[in-house]
């Protein structure tokens, strides 16, 4: 008797204790949450860095070019997305409300700047092929190039970046496939179809900035034409056909994001597009740089992209092992895009670019 008492006592004891240490467990959790800030205190730095990436997207156009800052944010815009779910992850974990509001800024601006990529907006039809290809000067293979860009069934081959003895093996074994050709300097198009007027455009790579003074003093030889304009006799009437090269951009240690020469020429490409007397204009080539790119602005406010009219995502193209931006473009006027998009890899450090276009 005196046992079972005892040990009802400690029972009755153990189960006082435990209600104790549960109320104590209690009260120092509400103490614990009053203290904490509410949801829409917390992660404050989430929310700012939020706001800032939204602001960023929906002002690129605003940002300096000095040392070409602009030009590069507006270059990696597409990749600003990637931000998101990263910021995200950190509004989640500090479970903070004012970062998740905030986020929708920059999710908006990325849908507003490339949610209409996201869509295949590509129709059946096409009454002509155009095809254009960087096709790298150090290629070591122009002859199987040449091969897979005809397997293409393109009417338009337009090629950049040719090198002398390269040029010959291109032209060898597109002969059968396009009677009609031009070679202007590193550029060419091969056709199915006739050309006429056939001339060089001098879109003057090589004669601005850091690089134009260096080759001023090495006395070193001026370069060959990069751009080229064409007639092409179609079905429906003449079609103007600009093939371009526009100069790279570098990073350079003193110069920042080196742009001189490809802006330069892209307002000399755009110049000769104002002057077209041809309604129907398109214009194909490595251009150095996205249509997002403010350098191109006089160019895009006479031509369209056919790859945002007709293409299914962004159409990436360089370079060729993991595409990061569309920098190789078919831009038209006066002429519909039917469909856009990009052709297997080839010896290149460049995807080639394809559209099919109607009148």
């Amino acid at each position: 008797m005196r046992a079972g008492r005892c040990a009802a006592a400690r029972g009755g004891t153990d189960s006082g204790v435990r209600r104790t240490l549960v109320r104590r467990a209690r009260v120092r959790r509400a103490i614990r949450s009053l203290a904490e800030p509410d949801p829409w205190q917390r992660g404050l730095p989430v929310a700012a860095l939020a706001l800032v990436l939204g602001l960023l997207m929906l002002m690129h156009a605003e940002i300096t070019d000095r040392g070409g800052l602009g030009s590069l944010v507006e270059t990696s815009l597409p990749w600003f997305g990637l931000f998101v779910p990263v910021l995200l992850a950190g509004a989640l974990r500090r479970r903070s409300a004012a970062a998740g509001v905030a986020l929708l800024l920059p999710v908006v601006a990325w849908l507003h700047l490339f949610g209409g990529l996201l869509l295949d907006k590509s129709r059946p039809g096409g009454d002509l092929i155009v095809v254009s290809h960087n096709v790298n000067a150090e290629n070591p293979d122009p002859a199987r190039t040449a091969r897979d860009l005809a397997a293409s069934g393109a009417d338009l081959l337009a090629l950049e970046e040719m090198t002398p003895q390269a040029t010959v093996a291109y032209g060898k074994e597109l002969a059968g496939a396009y009677p009609h050709h031009t070679v202007q300097g590193t550029v060419g198009l091969w056709s199915k179809l006739p050309l006429s007027d056939s001339r060089p455009v001098d879109v003057l790579r090589g004669n601005v900035g850091p690089l134009a003074e260096t080759r001023r003093a090495e006395d070193l030889p001026v370069d060959p034409p990069r751009a080229l304009r064409t007639t092409v006799a179609t079905d429906h009437g003449p079609l103007a056909v600009y093939v371009a090269h526009l100069g790279s951009v570098r990073l350079m240690p003193r110069h920042g994001f080196w742009t001189d020469s490809r802006d330069v020429g892209a307002v000399a490409l755009a110049d000769a597009v104002a002057a077209e007397r041809n309604t129907r204009v398109v214009v194909l080539g490595d251009l150095n740089g996205t249509i997002d790119d403010r350098a191109f602005d006089r160019l895009t406010s006479q031509l369209h992209s056919a790859q945002e009219a007709a293409g299914a995502g962004f159409g990436f193209s360089w370079p060729a092992a993991f595409p990061m931006a569309r920098i190789d473009q078919i831009l038209v006027r006066g002429v519909e895009p039917k469909k856009s998009w990009v052709l297997p890899a080839t010896s290149s450090d460049h995807l080639p670019v394809a559209a099919g276009i109607s009148w």
